[in-house]
C-alpha cells in the first residue's frame, strides 16, 4: 500500500499504526486526518491513504487534548484520594473549573500541589490509553464499583448494548470523544487555585497551541455561577435529571420555569434602564453567533415600551462599506466581520447628531448590489434612546463621540452549566453550534456540513471582535434555556446523521450525536411563540 505523508509517498507491505509513521520521540502531532477523516494516533492504516498529521493549532486536535487532560486529571485525583468526587465545568479565561469534594475538607494549595505531582508522575510514566468495548452492564458495574454513580445514571438512557471506554493502567473512563494514545503527550497545562476549586488551563488552537494568559472575568464568572445555581434550583444541570423531569410528566412545567427566568431577567433589565433613562442615549447589544440577539432585542424593545420608553432601532449592518473598501482577511478575501468594514465615521456622526436632537437620513445597505442607499429620515423624541445590535455594538471605536455614561451595554450569550456526567460538561459553544446548524437549515437552506465548514471562521471573529468586550457590559443576559436541547434533539440528530462517514466533518457530527442522543424529547408545540428558541426552530411571533 502507498501512504502519502509529509509530501512524500511511502510504501508498506503490511498495515501500520499512525503513530508508527512518526519518530518515537515526536509528541508534536496528536492526531491525523486519513483521507480527510480525523483519526486517533492508534488508528491502523490498511490501504492506500493520504495522511495529514495535526498539532495543537488544529481545533479538533485541541478537543482531543482537552478530553484526555480531563481523563488523566480524574485519574490523578483518584490516586491522591480514592473517595474524591470530581466535577468539571467550562469556565472563564477559556479554562476548566474543577470542583473536588469527598476529600475530608476544603481544597487548598497543598492538596492541589499533590494533585499536580501525581499528574506529572502519570505523564512521565508514559502510560498507554487504550480504547475498549464492553457491554452496558459491564460498564455500569465498573462505574458503580469505582464510585462514578453519575455515569451509571446516564447509561440508563443508552440504547446500544455496548459501551466504549478508555483504559489506562486499570482505570477506565469515557469522555465522549477521541483520546491521545498515551499520557506522555500531556505536556502543556497549568493549574490555579480558584475558590472553591481550581482552574485547569490548556492549549488553544486559536493561540497556535499555546496556553492563554489567565484573565479574570467578574461579569462572565458571575453569570456562570448564577447558571450553576439555576441548574440546581430546577434540577436540570444533568441530562439524567432533565430526563427524570420529563418522565415524571413535568415537561411543560420545566419549559415554563425556564421561560419565566428569561421574563424575569428582561423585567430586571427594563427596570434598570428605566431608572437611568435620563442619561441613557444608546443601548448597545452584542453577543456571539446564535445567542438569540434578534429575539432578545425585540423582546427588550417591548419590555421598554411597557415602561413608556420606545427605542429607535438602528441596524449596524446598514453601515457596511462596499466589499471593495472592506479590509482583507488572511486569505485575501473581504473581511466583513472587521470593524473597519463599517463606515465608522458616518455611524458615529449620525449617532451624535441624533442624540443632540438633529434629524438624519439613515442609510440602507443593499446586499444585492453591495452598496448603501438613502433610507428614511429619523429624529429622536424626548428620553428616546437608540438601540443597536451587532457584533461590534460594545466596541467604543464605533461611537467615540458618545460619553460612556450615555451608553448602556448588554452582552447576550447562553451561559449554562450542563453536564452529561460529572466529568463531561456540555460546551457553551456546542449549544450555540447546535442552534446555528438547526437555524441555518430551517431558514437559510444550508446543510449541517455548510454550517460546520464556516464555524471556525465564525469562532475566529468572536475571539477577535466579541469576547474582548464582554467584560465592559453593564448587563449580561443569559439566553440559555435549560430545556432547549430536549426540543432540539429531533431537529439536530437527523441533520448530523446525514453526514457521510467519509466526510471531514463526520467525527464532529458524531461527537455531537454522542451526547444529544441521551436527551429525552420535549414536543416543540409547547415552546412559547416569543421564546428565544423559536429563533432557531421556527414559529416565532417576531418573524413572518
Amino acid at each position: 500500500m502507498i501512504i502519502k505523508v509529509f509530501n512524500e509517498e511511502r510504501k508498506y507491505d503490511n498495515p501500520i499504526k499512525l503513530s508508527d509513521l512518526l519518530d518515537r520521540n515526536n509528541i508534536t502531532y496528536l492526531a491525523a486526518k486519513v483521507n480527510n477523516r480525523l483519526r486517533e494516533l492508534d488508528y491502523i492504516i490498511s490501504s492506500d491513504a493520504n495522511v495529514e498529521f495535526l498539532d495543537l493549532c488544529n481545533t479538533e486536535t485541541m478537543t482531543i487534548y482537552q478530553s484526555t487532560l480531563r481523563y488523566v486529571m480524574v485519574k490523578a485525583i483518584k490516586r491522591v484520594t480514592q473517595s474524591a468526587k470530581v466535577i468539571f465545568n467550562y469556565s472563564i479565561s477559556r479554562s476548566i473549573f474543577t470542583s473536588v469534594s469527598g476529600i475530608g475538607g476544603p481544597l487548598n494549595q497543598d492538596f492541589l500541589d499533590r494533585i499536580e505531582l501525581e499528574f506529572n508522575k502519570i505523564v512521565t510514566q508514559d502510560l498507554p490509553i487504550k480504547r475498549r468495548s464492553v457491554t452496558k452492564q459491564e460498564a455500569i458495574d465498573y462505574y458503580h464499583d469505582a464510585g462514578f454513580l453519575d455515569k451509571t445514571k446516564i447509561l440508563k438512557y443508552r440504547t446500544e448494548d455496548t459501551v466504549h471506554m478508555y483504559e489506562c493502567d486499570g482505570y477506565m473512563n469515557y469522555m465522549f470523544g477521541y483520546m491521545l494514545p498515551s499520557t506522555r503527550y500531556l505536556t502543556k497545562y497549568k493549574l490555579k487555585l480558584y475558590t472553591p476549586g481550581f482552574i485547569i488551563q490548556y492549549p488553544r488552537a486559536e493561540l497556535n497551541g499555546e496556553i492563554p494568559k489567565f484573565e479574570d472575568a467578574p461579569s462572565f464568572g458571575k453569570a456562570l455561577k448564577e447558571a450553576n445555581i439555576w441548574g440546581n434550583i430546577i434540577d436540570g444541570s444533568y441530562i439524567a435529571k432533565m430526563n427524570k423531569i420529563i418522565e415524571d410528566g413535568r415537561a411543560i412545567e420545566f419549559i415554563n420555569l425556564c421561560e419565566t427566568r428569561h421574563n424575569n431577567s428582561l423585567a430586571d433589565l427594563g427596570l434598570a434602564i428605566k431608572e437611568n433613562i435620563e442619561n441613557i442615549r444608546l443601548i448597545a447589544i452584542a453577543g456571539p453567533s446564535s445567542s438569540g440577539k434578534t429575539t432578545f432585542t425585540n423582546r427588550l424593545r417591548i419590555q421598554l415600551m411597557s415602561r413608556n420608553i420606545t427605542p429607535l432601532m438602528i441596524s449596524i449592518d446598514n453601515y457596511y462599506k462596499s466589499k471593495a473598501e472592506a479590509p482583507k482577511d488572511e486569505f485575501g478575501a473581504p473581511d466583513l466581520e472587521h470593524i473597519e468594514a463599517l463606515d465608522i465615521k458616518l455611524f458615529n456622526e449620525q449617532m451624535y447628531k441624533l442624540i443632540n436632537g438633529e434629524e438624519v437620513t439613515l442609510p440602507v445597505f443593499d446586499f444585492d448590489s453591495g452598496k448603501s442607499i438613502p433610507g428614511k429620515k429619523v429624529k429622536l423624541g424626548k428620553n428616546q434612546p437608540i438601540m443597536i445590535e451587532g457584533i461590534h455594538a460594545l466596541n467604543d471605536t464605533l461611537t467615540p463621540s458618545i460619553p460612556a455614561h450615555q451608553k448602556y451595554k448588554i452582552y447576550i450569550s447562553p451561559q449554562a452549566q450542563l453536564h452529561i456526567d460529572d466529568n463531561n460538561p456540555i460546551s457553551l459553544t456546542d449549544i450555540r453550534l447546535i442552534r446555528r446548524i438547526v437555524r441555518d437549515n430551517q431558514f437559510r437552506n444550508s446543510s449541517a456540513i455548510e454550517t460546520l465548514k464556516m464555524w471556525s471562521s465564525v469562532r475566529r471573529g468572536e475571539f477577535k471582535w466579541i469576547y474582548p468586550y464582554q467584560e465592559k457590559a453593564d448587563y449580561v443576559y443569559n439566553s440559555e434555556l435549560t430545556y432547549e436541547l430536549c426540543v432540539m434533539k429531533k431537529y439536530i440528530i437527523p441533520l448530523l446523521q446525514n453526514i457521510d462517514e467519509n466526510n471531514e466533518f463526520f467525527i464532529e457530527a458524531n461527537r455531537l450525536i454522542k451526547f444529544m442522543k441521551y436527551f429525552k424529547e420535549i414536543e416543540d408545540k409547547w415552546v412559547p411563540c416569543n421564546s428565544i428558541l423559536r429563533e432557531f426552530i421556527g414559529g416565532s411571533m417576531f418573524y413572518q
